[in-house]
């Protein structure tokens, strides 16, 4: 059987950084308030648009994978806040890389988006259609964000990561996974304002107002993402104790919590970074797979677990088995331009832009 194994990875944090306290100079919060209900201290902001994020992540990928970009054979961009929808920005970024053999497509199911896009790129790997790809999770939501609503605006933060896939004969990459979604209950996550739905109905480009239920959302991602780790281990017929690292989406703290609790897993076992970054969206799950092996939380052979859900509301769980190496083959210098600007400055000047453009 032919297998989609990961051999190369790469993130990209923007600079500027903006705090719980930062946010309580303009909401009514403060930090114990955020912590106690997310488990998030802070985010980052983004001065770039996300192509750019994206590229920065699949150069250190590529590097890490000792690839070329004219090796890519198809980049699949996971996301819910492109840079532009005609053309795809998975065509920017293979004009970034000069990933000229590369076919492109993006990919949105919200927070699941680059889980979604390595189940896309695994399968096209297995059948032949391709023999490598990039798989991109990336989001940018700090420009579509409602900053005057304190439920969502505390949550959100910017950021990329990528993998690189490659056809291989050994059981690696992922070994297993289950794709579902809640439709029916698609409304108690939904972002007004932000599609052709409001097209000539005088809505200001980046002004959104977001409906999140957040008690119903908390009930179904335990509920979706319990189920489908369930599947997988049963697919793979393992028993949850083989599970070597849960790496999850990091929405929110209770959540990862609630979800360990299910899986009968101990803190060691899961792997959290949602207090440096909050939740990236597309991005969250693949970053902190990225971080966990940067941190030597990965060996060899490892049994991962990755849960995830998002807007839609779509879940997922993929079981991964780590192939042999876990050490970057070269490294990449290629960054982003230099940023001056605190997060806090960077979101009091979207919000000012939006005061100016309804006059």
């Amino acid at each position: 059987m032919r297998y989609a194994d990961i051999t190369g990875w790469g993130k990209c944090t923007p600079p500027a950084i903006l705090t719980n306290g930062d946010l309580s100079t303009f909401l009514e919060t403060d930090d114990a308030w955020i912590v106690s209900r997310t488990g998030m201290k802070e985010r980052r902001i983004s001065h770039v648009p996300v192509s750019d994020l994206a590229h920065i992540a699949c150069a250190r990928a590529l590097a890490a994978a000792g690839k070329t970009a004219a090796e890519v054979g198809l980049i699949i961009f996971g996301s819910c806040s492109f840079d532009q929808i005609v053309p795809n920005s998975a065509s920017r970024v293979q004009q970034l890389l000069g990933a000229d053999n590369a076919a492109c497509m993006d990919l949105n199911t919200a927070c699941t988006s680059g889980m979604y896009a390595l189940s896309v790129a695994t399968a096209m790997i297995r059948t032949g259609v391709v023999q490598s790809a990039l798989v991109i999770g990336a989001e940018v939501t700090s420009s579509m964000m409602d900053w005057s609503n304190r439920d969502v605006a505390v949550l959100f933060g910017d950021g990329a990561a990528a993998f690189y896939l490659e056809g291989s004969e050994h059981k690696a990459g992922v070994v297993a996974e289950s794709l579902g979604c809640f439709g029916k209950n698609r409304d108690i996550l939904d972002v007004a304002g932000w599609g052709q739905k409001y097209a000539n109905q005088g809505v200001i480009l980046g002004e959104t107002k977001w409906n999140f239920n957040g008690p119903e959302i908390f009930k179904r991602a335990v509920v979706g993402m319990s189920r489908a780790c369930d599947n997988v281990l049963e697919k793979e017929g393992l028993a949850k104790e083989a599970i070597d690292l849960i790496v999850p989406h990091q929405a929110n703290l209770r959540i990862i919590d609630a979800l360990a609790k299910r899986m009968g897993a101990s803190d060691e076992k899961v792997y959290i970074n949602i207090q440096r970054y909050g939740n990236m969206s597309a991005a969250t799950a693949p970053l902190a797979l990225v971080e966990a092996i940067e941190e030597g939380r990965v060996a060899p052979g490892a049994k991962i677990l990755m849960p995830a859900f998002g807007g839609g509301l779509t879940w997922s769980a993929h079981l991964l088995t780590w192939g042999s190496r876990t050490a970057p083959l070269g490294t990449s210098d290629i960054d982003l331009s230099p940023c001056d600007k605190t997060g806090l400055q960077l979101v009091l000047e979207i919000i000012a832009a939006r005061q100016i453009k309804k006059g």
